[in-house]
């Protein structure tokens, strides 16, 4: 099998990786021609994963063509803001392709879509049902660098998410399957989001049970807006739920996590939005939330408070007060468990 991966940042360096001790040929695609060269040449990235050394035998390219044409598994590890642009300009060299695997967490900025749907929107009809999306709890350098991981690879086909996990298991990434991309989607976007807000807890020095207690909500309203489109609620609490969002939360190389630090010490949103070169997914995740929730009817109060704090010019101190001084209210409501307004799930949990 020959792999594509599209994207050069530090998820796609990280696969390419993974990828290439399967002992088969491997194609890395980076947009940029620049970089494509500085890779090919020094098979490192000076930001992106710098300790990292690239296998030998990975093939670096900026011609999509080239990556694409001899490829049977392409996985897309482009941001969620560019997804639509590259799969569009991939299709036409995806003749040989007879899987597609989006390893991108997060929702289209403007039009609030998952990755798979924006995938199926600019893919051949052939390969919609021959695509999978991959989530959980798997920071890239560990991936990178050999460290035991685990990770779930979802499709609506069956046979689809077999293929995929054979495809992409690893000695030391352990994988998994599942029937609800949906979850697993809305789960990856909106763990970016909590982090952020995790991240604040940290630069305010508020203390690990503040912390535990803004993940444990943030997990109930991932819930809470998944199982309202459609999602199986089981999904929140396995590795794209609950383990994804903990590592996003904890580690220190957590982009969200650290973009929600410097909010707490003090940073203005365009400082930090503006701060590197890498994508932080979840300042569009929360724009993406917040529409959702509308559209929904879903109360996210925390995906709204990080909104408010990046693009409505609310403070931290505002923001972590309207928090905390919410009404009083049961822990769980139907609506967290899939009970009320969920497709099909709820019938699932009734029974």
């Amino acid at each position: 099998m020959t792999v594509a991966v599209l994207g050069a940042g530090s998820w796609g360096l990280a696969l390419a990786q993974l990828l290439h001790q399967r002992d088969r040929p491997v194609r890395l695609w980076a947009r940029r021609p620049e970089v494509a060269r500085e890779l090919a040449l020094r098979r490192h990235h000076p930001v992106y994963l710098p300790l990292l050394a690239l296998g030998a035998s990975i093939t670096i390219t900026d011609d999509l063509e080239a990556a694409l044409a001899p490829a049977d598994l392409v996985v897309f590890a482009v941001p969620t803001l560019g997804m639509r642009q590259v799969a569009a300009s991939a299709s036409p060299w995806l003749g040989r392709a007879r899987l597609v695997v989006s390893a991108a967490k997060g929702f289209e900025p403007e039009s609030a879509l998952t990755m798979s749907a924006v995938l199926t929107a600019a893919l051949p009809e052939r390969l919609h049902d021959h695509l999978a999306v991959l989530g959980g709890p798997n920071i890239a350098a560990e991936v990178a660098a050999g460290l035991p991981s685990a990770a779930v690879v979802a499709a609506r086909d069956r046979a689809t998410a077999a293929r995929a996990l054979a495809a992409l298991a690893a000695p030391s990434w352990r994988l998994y399957s599942s029937d609800d991309p949906l979850g697993v989607e809305v789960a990856g976007a909106l763990k970016n989001v909590v982090a952020i807000a995790a991240g604040i807890c940290d630069g305010l020095g508020v203390g690990d049970n503040a912390k535990a207690a803004l993940m444990t909500r943030g997990l109930a309203e991932m819930t809470r807006l998944g199982v309202r489109v459609g999602a199986n609620p089981f999904t929140f609490g396995g590795l794209a739920g609950v383990g994804d969002c903990l590592v996003t939360c904890m580690s220190p190389h957590s982009r969200n996590r650290q973009l929600g630090e410097a909010l707490g010490r003090g940073a203005s949103p365009g400082e930090v939005r503006d701060r590197g070169p890498m994508v932080v997914e979840g300042v569009n995740a929360a724009r993406a939330a917040v529409g959702l929730a509308r559209r929904h009817q879903v109360e996210l109060p925390i995906s709204s408070e990080v909104h408010a704090l990046l693009f409505e010019g609310k403070t931290v101190a505002d923001a972590a007060r309207a928090i905390m001084g919410r009404d009083l209210r049961p822990e769980l409501l139907p609506e967290d468990l899939g009970l009320v307004g969920a497709v099909p799930w709820a019938r699932v949990l009734d029974r």
